[in-house]
């Protein structure tokens, strides 16, 4: 008999062993997890059993997890993805769960017109549907990151759709238990609970978020690390506890916990925090679903196994291909779409364990759809990783488009020599681009951002959709014939895969690099970055003064031009804006940012910034923000306006005094 010690070794050594496995081959770890579950479980080596306590810990891996999800649905990204997460999520899960259905009252009437029972219900069929119309989200999302496609088209179709799916997943958990009843106590079960849903989740999303932002702060403040964990994990498993007192689920407290943390600004360190708890966790839940896969339903019903694979694999791409081109999706990208959301999903093993425990599957099929969906997830980095192919399989379109694009990106290049490409196109490629043209030098934008591209190409800026991890990218941007090359984000994996195939097209021309720190400076200078800007203070300065002297700008001048940048923004990049947490000794006298708005009858309207006399107060305007959104940069010709915000920068005291005079007179 294994000591509670043994079975913590068991599987502590199993989850590493099956983790350095998939690393090794390239695999996500969540597919080693469940291998080794099959492996130590009690239908192979028998070497760990599901005891009830492991299974209760492993349930804590569901909620960390709904709890990450719920850090994600912040209000501002919900309304730009509306369409997709609304229109193209909601159709996929409500045509999936309800075609599940009628297929199985076809089955029924089919296996009556033969003499025979078909065994399966409308409440399993229900569930079946359900578990189907999940996809992998912690599979899906890595491997995209991998490929840089997130922000692609087809990646914010898919990111789209996962949003909904596990969104569904919190009504679907307080749904299926009360399938078990009967017709009235099913329907009595589901009112009650979705009234107690509504009253918890009204009063915890109305104050929640004040609550929430001002208990955080506080805790913030005593500067912590340890007292911010502790509280963390207080406010995640009490709402979880709330709820499941409630008579609702764990999944759904942990789920509005993480969305109330969602609005503050901690949000990116609660991220950070709770990773750890979230995949050591999650990896223990996958390993007891693993047990609980029979080998044996593999060797002995591999046909059933391979058809229920196949089958809601192929139907689901087709689904999810068709509404991706409903919703006016190019067919490449549809069906991209399609591949990257076919698979089976985490959420849809704990919508098919639930089914089982309240007798709603029968238990002669749990384990082959359990292999089926295993298999399908095992599948899906071979369609991720050969997705390309099979479109250019599927469409020739998709290859005509990928043609014109790159010929849009040769047609902008094809006139341009010794030009400098700018890979990302945010804030310090734009910082770049700015420098580059008022020096006359051409250059050559490529970013990812649809929508970045659209304003910046309208505006007249040489920008273009373009992934400058590809090597036809580079070349159709004219790589052979550029005079530098410059990264401008900060994804070391991406800058890799650029400096790769810029030093085996294109030896000759030199890259320089941003990362956010110096680890992976060794690493970037060794794969053949010229040279590697550490994002700092001047990280954006650095920047430019290197791409201007590899170029040929004279050092003088680019010592000059890096001067003049310095005298004109060096106050906005010393400066930072106050928070709660910022109270301490040491940076109380200095400086830092303040916006202050005028009123509309404010006494300065019509007055001319030169006149106001800040310079009296001890303070410098940095910028000026028109009531229409334009920002000006500070000069004393510049009228204020009632409407006006400025943002100043100054000591404590002098932004009192300047606070004072802005909006007292």
């Amino acid at each position: 008999m294994l000591t509670a010690l043994d079975l913590t070794l068991v599987y502590l050594i199993a989850a590493v062993l099956g983790v350095v496995v998939c690393r090794s081959l390239k695999l996500p770890p969540i597919l080693g997890y469940l291998v080794v579950g099959v492996v130590i479980g009690p239908n192979a080596l028998s070497l760990a059993s599901d005891v009830p306590g492991v299974q209760h810990l492993a349930e804590f891996g569901v909620v960390f997890l709904m709890f990450a999800i719920g850090l994600e649905f912040n209000l501002p990204k919900l309304h730009s993805m509306r369409s997709l997460v609304f229109g193209l999520g909601l159709l996929q899960v409500v045509i999936t769960v309800g075609g599940t259905i009628l297929g199985n009252v076809f089955l029924e009437w089919a296996f009556a017109m033969a003499g025979r029972h078909w065994e399966l219900g409308w409440q399993g069929a229900l569930v079946l549907g359900a578990a189907m119309a999940m996809s992998s989200t912690a599979i899906v999302v890595k491997l995209m990151a991998e490929r840089l496609e997130l922000e692609s088209e087809h990646g914010r179709r898919v990111i789209g759709v996962l949003l909904f799916q596990d969104l569904a997943v919190v009504p679907l958990l307080v749904l299926i238990p009360a399938l078990s009843g009967s017709g009235s106590a099913m329907a009595q079960s589901l009112g009650w609970a979705g009234l107690k849903a509504v009253l918890l989740l009204t009063l915890l999303l109305t104050g929640g978020q004040h609550v929430m932002r001002r208990w955080l702060t506080l805790v913030a403040r005593r500067k912590s690390q340890e007292l911010f964990m502790l509280n963390l994990l207080l406010v995640t498993l009490g709402l979880a506890w709330l709820t499941e007192h409630a008579g609702l689920s764990l999944a759904l407290g942990a789920f509005v916990a993480g969305m109330l943390i969602a609005e503050t600004e901690y949000r990116h360190q609660v991220e950070t925090d709770i990773r750890p708890f979230h995949d050591v966790l999650l990896g223990l839940f996958f390993i007891t679903i693993g047990m609980r896969l029979d080998w044996q339903t593999l060797v002995y019903q591999w046909p059933l196994v391979i058809v229920l694979t196949l089958v809601p694999t192929f139907a689901k791409f087709v689904l999810v291909a068709g509404l991706a081109k409903l919703f006016k999706a190019p067919t490449g990208v549809a069906l991209r779409t399609g591949l990257y959301l076919a698979q089976a999903g985490e959420f849809g093993f704990v919508l098919l364990t639930l089914g089982a425990q309240q007798n709603l599957i029968a238990a002669q099929w749990v384990s082959p759809v359990l292999a089926a969906m295993v298999m399908s997830m095992l599948m899906t980095p071979l369609v991720i990783e050969y997705s390309d192919r099979i479109v250019m399989k599927l469409s020739a379109s998709d290859w005509l488009l990928q043609s014109v694009q790159l010929t849009t990106i040769a047609k902008k290049a094809i006139k341009t020599d010794a030009h400098v490409i700018i890979c990302g196109y945010g804030r310090s490629g734009q910082n770049l681009a700015r420098l580059l043209e008022a020096e006359g030098i051409p250059y050559m934008a490529l970013d990812l951002d649809p929508d970045r591209v659209r304003q910046a190409a309208a505006a007249g800026q040489s920008v273009v959709f373009g992934d400058a991890a590809r090597l036809t990218s580079l070349i159709a941007a004219g790589l052979s014939r550029a005079s530098a090359l410059v990264i401008s984000y900060h994804d070391t994996p991406s800058a890799l895969k650029v400096l790769h195939e810029v030093r085996s097209h294109a030896p000759q021309v030199p890259v320089v690099v941003r990362t956010i720190d110096d680890t992976d400076l060794e690493k970037l200078r060794a794969a053949g970055a010229t040279e590697v800007v550490p994002e700092a203070i001047e990280g954006s300065l650095m920047l430019a003064s290197h791409a201007l002297a590899l170029v040929g700008v004279p050092m003088r001048r680019v010592l000059r031009i890096a001067r003049d940048a310095r005298d004109r923004r060096y106050g906005l990049l010393r400066g930072y804006f106050h928070g709660l947490d910022d109270d301490t000794g040491e940076d109380r006298d200095q400086a830092r940012l303040q916006s202050i708005s005028l009123p509309a009858g404010s006494v300065l309207n019509g007055c001319k910034l030169g006149d106001v006399g800040t310079v009296a107060w001890g303070v410098s305007v940095i910028s000026i923000k028109r009531s229409n959104g334009a920002v000006l940069a500070a000069a004393e010709d510049v009228v204020l306006h009632g409407g006006d915000t400025l943002v100043i920068s100054g000591t404590p005291e002098a932004l009192a005094r300047a606070e004072h005079g802005l909006l007292v007179g």
